[in-house]
């Protein structure tokens, strides 16, 4: 079967055994995986030392083909999306509530990567990583399922819970790629007055065709990063309101880039970061998506398997929204 695998440092197509299905779980036929931000930021920093440990895509959207234990009820036929990590739920850190930080999750995944024919899920993913989606919605709205429960982890971590009255609290999200524009969807549906900026004229268009605009002159109760610019650190800063909360939900190039303590401490602001999803976050996505309460219609650029490498280099130089790879 096809399968992506980086090599010498170039993405490359290559033939590899089909998954069998040795222990329990289910080999799902992939349909299709969305490039995420952070398969870029692999690709980006690739190096002799950790490419062969590089796992490529995990936004899947697949057809049960095998499957050998009862869960969920989930059977052979079954069109599912899915994410690829789940914690372990007993640990000090999962105790917490700090799932992602769980060596259980760092360590689950789906093999052999998203950008394959096939993959093998194990019983676990499939209990708590992979959902029926509602046959209304296309492949590549589907695959938003895990990047969207990326995003309302951090919103939670902000303190805001689905289902209350959060419309007295606003928030901006800077930097308006495809997680900043979901992390505004997903304030709208928490009931949070939303805002959104970026350097980009182009995707400032886009935010605004979706319904969200940008007040230069306005403070905000929370801050959500989305940008891995350094600059949008002072951005941050200067829109965020005293004792207010910035949510920091990227990785920057500069390891020395940072927050003056000074501002933190004299003005009592919260710097909280958010890292990947909860299985209860990934649930929740899957409601929304469902229900469309978070619309993502046309916001994929589909590409086959085989065009991988164009998918990357145009979400490299910003030709794209977002890519779908199509298998």
């Amino acid at each position: 079967m096809k399968c992506a695998k980086l090599i010498n440092k170039k993405i490359e197509i290559i033939e590899v055994d089909k998954p069998v299905l040795n222990k329990n779980g289910a080999i799902i036929k992939v349909l299709g995986c969305g490039l995420c931000g952070s398969d870029l930021v692999k690709i980006a920093h690739v190096n002799n030392e950790n490419e062969k440990n590089i796992i490529l895509g995990h936004e899947v959207v697949g057809i049960i083909e095998e499957i050998n234990c009862d869960i969920k009820g989930f059977k052979v036929g079954d069109k599912v999306a899915l994410g690829h990590h789940y914690p372990c739920f007993e640990c000090e850190y999962c105790k917490n509530q700090s799932y992602s930080m769980c060596k259980t999750f760092k360590k689950s995944n789906i093999f052999p990567c998203g950008f394959a024919q096939y993959i093998f899920v194990d019983e676990n993913h499939l209990k708590y990583t992979v959902y029926k989606m509602n046959d209304a919605l296309k492949d590549d709205e589907k695959a938003f399922l895990e990047p969207l429960s990326c995003c309302l982890r951090a919103i939670r971590r902000a303190g805001f819970e689905y289902g209350q009255d959060n419309s007295k609290f606003n928030s901006l999200v800077i930097g308006l790629g495809s997680i900043g524009l979901l992390m505004l969807k997903g304030l709208k549906a928490f009931k949070v007055d939303a805002y959104g900026f970026d350097i980009s004229p182009e995707r400032m268009d886009l935010a605004h065709e979706h319904g969200f605009s940008f007040d230069e002159n306005k403070k905000y109760d929370c801050v959500f990063l989305t940008a891995g610019a350094t600059g949008a650190i002072e951005t941050a800063l200067k829109h965020v309101i005293d004792g207010g909360k910035i949510i920091v939900f990227s990785s920057v190039k500069d390891d020395l880039a940072g927050f003056s303590n000074n501002e933190i401490y004299y003005r009592e602001l919260s710097i909280i970061s958010s890292y990947s999803p909860s299985v209860f976050d990934m649930e929740l996505s899957c409601e929304l998506l469902n229900k469309k309460i978070v619309n993502v219609e046309n916001l994929s650029t589909c590409y086959s398997l085989d065009n991988l490498s164009k998918a990357v280099d145009d979400s490299f130089n910003n030709k794209i929204f977002k890519a779908y790879i199509e298998v």
